[in-house]
């Protein structure tokens, strides 16, 4: 409740500044006792608050595209992986990069390094959310106020920007402040080695998008992976409030008042349940709901429910699981998803050591889920899941990465990697006829900015890959 009042009380500011700010435009005489700008304390409050629910709305689009979810709608346009318009997420990103951009500026101005350092951070993780879902994007022109119309940088420099902005936080985060970073933080409460290890931690998950395009090191990602995450403590995440709900309870509650949404993806449900796998995952009943007669069965992508009723005869998210808890956190990133960077990133020169890695992977998100010991035991144990250094796979990885970054939308740069490649992953029920039999690649650009900034908005298809899926 401590933060909750924080949150109320800076939101509130903020609104007290905007109607400062009408005033003066409207050359109303100025109270001097009125603050003219926004403190930097209420900026980085809103700031890891918008943050954090982009990754949440970006989740959101791209979890039908990985089959975490299914729409109960046949032909739905996201299961069949229809252009569809963004707009309101695109101007969710563009909305707080600019916030961002005014809390580096005065937060430089008064010498609050720690400031400036948290904005970076959360400047490279939008601006990596935009880049991975739409590729080229406004950014050097997008926070000047020169232009109304700014040119789209190209999606290779802005991923050395990312880089760029990260480096400069460990700078930042490394130099004295001279204001403390406290209770305006969500994530970590100010605890700033936490930040440091999240911006390692980033690093490493930007450095495995480029494997295989020139310029990538391994070793590289192996040393971000070090200074990193080391334990599920670490994880970066924001839990949320009574009055200011997990957006994933939302939906599961929405959909308990009928207004659809949240269905799991039959793809999912089966491979947990034994059905492509030979083993029963114990996290499935701890993810998402099971039907009224206790079964788990999910929908397929692009078929809709087909004759069953609107509830209680398919799995759905539901309120009150580790995802959807009312004050539960929205993930930005974990110590289980970096394990799994480790894997990848040393399968080709230490796979004894991508080996340990991919199973630390699991661990740690059964552990996230708080499942039994028994029951993670029994999983790990099983041969499908160690099946020695020798027979162990990339496959392997992917697999168990695609299902502990459930909901997250980096499952969708993993999937486009990967080439959506996971066992028995098919193409969804009455696919998008200009996909040619293909998953989707990117995001269209949105109808605002192509209405408002058309000249300058590149010409793509669906098919058109990111710079690092080329």
């Amino acid at each position: 409740m401590k933060n909750l009042s924080k949150l109320n009380i800076f939101l509130i500011a903020l609104v007290m500044v905007f109607l400062a700010s009408c005033d003066n435009w409207l050359d109303v005489n100025e109270n001097p006792n009125n603050p003219t700008d926004a403190p930097i304390q209420g900026l980085l409050t809103n700031v890891v608050l918008e943050s954090t629910l982009n990754v949440q709305r970006a989740g959101s689009i791209t979890s039908n595209y990985v089959q975490h979810l299914a729409s109960p709608n046949p032909s739905s346009s996201s299961d069949i992986m229809e252009p569809l318009d963004f707009s309101g997420t695109w101007g969710s990103f563009y909305g707080i990069m600019s916030d961002i951009t005014d809390l580096i500026n005065k937060s430089e101005n008064l010498g609050a390094s720690h400031y400036v350092a948290v904005g970076q951070t959360m400047m490279a993780m939008n601006l990596g959310l935009v880049v991975d879902m739409w590729g080229n994007a406004p950014y050097s022109e997008g926070f000047t106020f020169e232009t109304v119309t700014p040119k789209f940088d190209d999606d290779q420099q802005l991923y050395a920007e990312i880089n760029a902005l990260l480096d400069q936080a460990l700078v930042n985060f490394n130099q004295a402040s001279s204001v403390t970073v406290r209770g305006d933080d969500f994530i970590f409460q100010g605890n700033i080695p936490r930040w440091i290890k999240f911006v390692n931690s980033l690093k490493a998950r930007y450095m495995i998008h480029m494997k295989g395009k020139p310029g990538y090191n391994a070793g590289e990602v192996l040393a971000a992976v070090s200074s990193g995450f080391v334990g599920n403590i670490d994880d970066a995440k924001m839990n949320f409030f009574e009055q200011r709900r997990n957006p994933w309870e939302v939906i599961a509650l929405n959909n308990q008042n009928l207004l659809l949404g949240g269905w799991i993806s039959s793809q999912f449900i089966e491979a947990l349940d034994g059905t492509s796998y030979p083993i029963e995952d114990p996290r499935l009943p701890l993810m998402v709901g099971a039907t009224d007669n206790g079964e788990y069965i999910g929908v397929e992508n692009g078929a809709g429910r087909g004759d069953a009723p609107e509830r209680g005869a398919r799995s759905v998210l539901i309120p009150g699981q580790f995802y959807t808890t009312r004050t539960g956190p929205v993930l930005i990133m974990t110590f289980s998803e970096l394990k799994f960077i480790e894997a990848e990133a040393a399968f080709e020169t230490d796979k004894v050591r991508a080996y340990a890695a991919y199973l630390e992977g699991i661990r740690a998100h059964m552990r996230m889920l708080s499942v039994n010991d028994a029951s993670l035991e029994a999983y790990i144990s099983h041969p499908s899941v160690s099946m020695g250094v020798a027979a162990f796979t990339i496959n392997d990885i992917f697999k168990e990465k695609w299902i502990a970054t459930f909901l997250n939308p980096e499952t969708w740069n993993d999937a486009r990697r990967f080439d959506y490649a996971y066992k028995d992953m098919t193409i969804p029920e009455s696919l998008n006829p200009n996909l040619n039999g293909q998953f989707i690649r990117r995001l269209a650009y949105p109808d605002s900015e192509v209405s408002r900034n058309g000249n300058n908005v590149p010409s793509v298809t669906l098919l058109d890959r990111i710079w690092w899926n080329e």
